[in-house]
């Protein structure tokens, strides 16, 4: 884009809005219906701007050597900011992205395209089915960062689905989340519950106010049948603006409680976020 002026578009999950950062020239916004989605600097691909996403890619980071190429499968677009992420930091690497609302990919393609070469393929559609006709082993790394207008899908979030994420990974996979909740946490320890069915190893990433139950906020969790660098994330999240704690082993145990892992027929969106829980002013 050679003009910083904002562009808005109607998409399938309401209006889009792209607004240009005034103090990064090639930065934007992207914003659904007001909410947040994501946020690119197109000159410096490596800049995470949201908290969330630092720690998905300081997970991103720490799964396998640095600058080692990876097969990443991104469900959920928005502007593409870990798939750009990625292509920058593991150069090589061969990635999928499924984006359900077509309109908005189309959106950000144009407006924000993706650099020659970049080794990201684009698809629209439900992330689940395209999920399940997806290669067994395909992928080192699923990130699942899909949010239907502010809620996590409810088909999203089962027992069936993590089988399906798990058969997609390979023996050294892992998988990442971005979830949303607040005290009591029903959905996040739920989520927990559901991954721990399958996986040995599991992860929290969130900022110590949430999960104090003071706000509701974002949490990362990770999965994976091999251990995780537990030192490096700490030591990576605790350098953040906004630190992060990175919960595992027998505290996560008690922080998952007696929840129960999620079944298809009982599944539910993770809970609507409070008024101007992730608005901007």
């Amino acid at each position: 884009m050679n003009e910083s002026i904002p562009v808005s578009r109607s998409v399938e999950q309401g209006t889009a809005k792209l607004m240009p950062d005034v103090d990064r020239e090639r930065a934007w916004l992207l914003t659904v219906d007001g909410a947040p989605q994501s946020y690119v600097d197109l000159d410096e691909p490596t800049h995470l701007e949201f908290e969330y996403a630092r720690r998905l890619g300081h997970v991103l980071d720490t799964v396998a050597e640095p600058g080692l190429p990876l097969d990443v499968l991104h469900l959920g677009g928005g502007a593409l900011t870990l798939p750009r992420y990625v292509a920058a930091t593991r150069p090589g690497s061969r990635q999928d992205v499924v984006e359900a609302d077509r309109a908005l990919l189309d959106l950000v393609v144009e407006q924000l395209p993706l650099p020659a070469g970049a080794g990201i393929e684009l698809h629209a559609g439900d992330a689940r089915a395209w999920l399940a006709d997806a290669p067994d082993d395909s992928a080192d790394v699923l990130v699942a960062d899909v949010f239907g207008g502010s809620r996590v899908p409810a088909h999203l979030t089962s027992l069936a689905y993590a089988r399906e994420a798990e058969r997609v990974l390979r023996a050294d996979g892992v998988y990442l989340a971005n979830l949303a909740d607040a005290a009591p946490f029903a959905f996040l320890r739920s989520q927990l519950a559901t991954f721990a069915e399958l996986f040995e190893e599991l992860v929290l990433i969130a900022e110590p106010a949430v999960l104090r139950g003071r706000r509701f906020g974002n949490a990362v969790i990770v999965a994976a049948h091999r251990p995780v660098d537990i030192a490096a994330l700490a030591r990576l999240t605790a350098a953040d603006v906004f630190p992060a704690r990175v919960e595992h082993g027998p505290a996560l145990r008690a922080f998952t409680g007696d929840a129960r892992p999620v079944r298809d027929e009982d599944a539910v969106p993770s809970p609507e976020p409070p008024d101007g829980a992730f608005g901007i002013g």
